[in-house]
């Protein structure tokens, strides 16, 4: 597993993002896939999942994961639940110790955010519609409503798409420069050598979501420095399964807790 300076400095928290080794699964799902909504078997995911629990100190029935709709709803955690009655949201918050908030996504960035000091955790799901639709900054905003301080949160942002694997075609940046001209630096041209298509941009949508913590008044924010499409030994990637015409892919897990 990975974890960052940004969170690992604050007392009280564990936290995670577990690449896709050391689980049970076989296959295009070997071996670390916690996605019960892949057609993986449910036993071999529910295994994986007990095992990244376990790394954290906790039991399986304390890993939550939400039914991920690419939106910007957040769930306040004050019970746990079964997997097959997860609610609709990306994103989650709690005040409550030996919880482990999960996120689970295949290139969509995962953020994880702590306020040591009031205890209050926070993590989400951030694809580019969520991130753009503010999924992060909605977080924040409910781990404020729980006491947190915005001037304290730290932020994590693990393992997602790189920008030299994001290729976007023509139409996709013009809702971002509309949102801020300065947006355009998150755009790159394509390498001619690469096989790009004309006119399409490479999108860096770990600078994406910094920036818009840092307008939002979040001093600390890390990212893990990993690409998920190229770096197949360590993570899963919708993308790169797409682009194999795979028929499914797994799904990486990160996790942050309170200890009690």
């Amino acid at each position: 597993m990975i974890t960052l300076g940004s969170l690992n400095a604050l007392g009280g928290v564990r936290h995670a993002f577990f690449t896709r080794a050391g689980g049970a699964s076989e296959g295009i799902y070997a071996s670390n896939n916690c996605g019960f909504g892949s057609a993986d078997e449910p036993a071999r995911v529910a295994e994986n999942r007990r095992r990244c629990a376990a790394q954290l100190d906790l039991p399986f029935e304390a890993l939550l994961t939400v039914h991920q709709v690419h939106g910007r709803d957040v769930v306040v955690v004050d019970r746990t639940w079964a997997p097959g009655r997860a609610p609709k949201a990306d994103a989650m918050v709690t005040d409550r110790p030996g919880v482990a908030l999960g996120i689970l996504a295949a290139d969509c960035a995962p953020v994880l955010f702590a306020d040591a000091q009031a205890r209050v955790i926070g993590a989400c799901h951030a694809g580019w519609r969520g991130a753009f639709a503010g999924v992060a900054e909605a977080t924040v905003e409910a781990m404020c409503r729980l006491g947190a301080a915005r001037e304290r949160i730290a932020a994590a942002i693990g393992p997602c798409i790189a920008q030299r694997s994001y290729e976007v075609g023509p139409e996709f940046p013009r809702p971002f420069l509309e949102q801020d001209a300065a947006n355009a630096d998150l755009f790159a041209p394509p390498c001619p050598s690469a096989g790009a298509r004309p006119g399409h941009r490479m999108f860096d949508l770990a600078g994406y979501i910094a920036r818009r913590l840092a307008r939002g008044g979040i001093d600390t924010v890390g990212a893990v420095p990993c690409d998920t499409c190229r770096e197949e030994g360590r993570f899963f990637s919708y993308r790169r399964a797409t682009l194999r015409g795979e028929k499914d892919y797994g799904r990486n897990l990160s996790a942050i807790a309170l200890e009690p």
